[in-house]
């Protein structure tokens, strides 16, 4: 056994977002007396995710997500002997299949970080997370996810169910966002229009057909609404614009890599997703010194000032939202950023954690 005090961060996969998640969890322990092991269980080696994540120690375990059907007892017995070989303190698991297999580590405890809602709606999930409660502590990314587990887990203590912020790297982020006029040059936008903002995946969840109608109502011949991102709903979208009769004004940039460094090109950002289990491009945003708007639901609400929320699919709210913002200009910066939401904040909050 080591000699070092080791946390183990155990993830699924790397996929975007969960590459920076495990850099926001590894950064929690800098400058302190632990050592952070974080194992992805699926995906290949990647060096690039390796120098993101900087823990003391990365592996990739290689599987695929077809192995992690089923009991998972090859990954179980994975995870046991790495426990010999570093007497892990405890684990930090992001998502329920990684949590599921730390709590089959013997003596330590189990920090479970749920993503989404409806994490422990099943049966068996249920039935697991009671059964280990004693060693189990689980964390929403918000409130709202937060108390989408305490509903599934409601003979468990709410003690054992808190809320743990994604947060974001400020330094980085400001650093390294280009300006205003590189950004637009970049995406393509001409310099001399108010640009709408708005990055997610083309899916129901995000609702764009909801931002489509307040951009239609808004009836501003020197404004576009730029959207970033791909997904199933794009040729439905498109129409949907046709058929507002925005459809040259209406841009859909498809998939942009690191499309945070350009978030300068905006004027205001929206999130029209119909319950965010937090909303990580608020922060990005608000780092950009961009006004954001967003919904009034899911962890949308503890990020976004109350006047610059509207009600879920209500375009007409949204219009004029828009257009207040368009009038009074400038941003109202978030206070909390500093306090919940960068690096530094969540590194503050965690030691607390801990020594309670």
């Amino acid at each position: 056994m080591s000699s070092k005090k080791w946390v183990l961060q155990l993830c699924h996969g790397y996929d975007a977002p969960f590459d920076d998640v495990a850099r926001q969890w590894r950064v929690l322990f800098k400058d302190t007396d632990y050592h952070v092991l974080t194992v992805f269980i699926t995906g290949a080696m990647n060096p690039e995710v390796e120098s993101l994540v900087s823990s003391d120690k990365t592996l990739f375990l290689g599987y695929s997500s077809k192995d992690l059907k089923g009991l998972k007892r090859q990954q179980i017995s994975d995870l046991k002997e790495l426990h010999k070989q570093y007497g892990f303190e405890f684990a930090i698991c992001h998502r329920y299949k990684p949590i599921y297999i730390a709590c089959h580590l013997p003596g330590i405890k189990v920090y479970g970080i749920a993503h989404a809602y409806g994490v422990f709606d099943g049966f068996w999930r249920k039935l697991f997370a009671y059964r280990y409660q004693e060693k189990l502590t689980l964390f929403g990314v918000s409130n709202a996810i937060r108390d989408d587990v305490r509903k599934s887990l409601s003979r468990m203590s709410t003690n054992k169910i808190l809320t743990f912020y994604n947060h974001i790297d400020e330094d980085k982020y400001s650093r390294q966002q280009v300006s205003k006029e590189v950004a637009r040059k970049h995406l393509g936008l001409p310099g001399d229009k108010y640009v709408i903002g708005n990055v997610g995946r083309l899916h129901p969840d995000k609702d764009q057909a909801t931002l489509l109608r307040a951009f239609a109502a808004l009836n501003a011949s020197d404004a576009l609404l730029v959207i970033v991102g791909v997904g199933r709903l794009e040729r439905e979208l498109k129409a949907l614009a046709s058929t507002l009769g925005v459809a040259e004004q209406v841009l859909f940039l498809g998939r942009i890599d690191n499309a945070w460094m350009y978030f300068k090109a905006f004027d205001v950002f929206v999130l029209s997703s119909d319950n965010e289990p937090f909303g990580m491009v608020l922060l990005e945003a608000i780092v950009a010194n961009v006004p954001v708007l967003s919904t009034d639901g899911g962890g949308a609400v503890e990020i976004v000032e109350d006047d610059c929320r509207f009600a879920i699919g209500d375009s007409r709210a949204l219009a004029k939202l828009i257009a207040r913002v368009r009038s009074e200009g400038g941003n109202k910066f978030n206070r909390r950023l500093k306090q919940c939401f960068t690096d530094e904040g969540a590194k503050s909050h965690f030691a607390n954690l801990l020594n309670r």
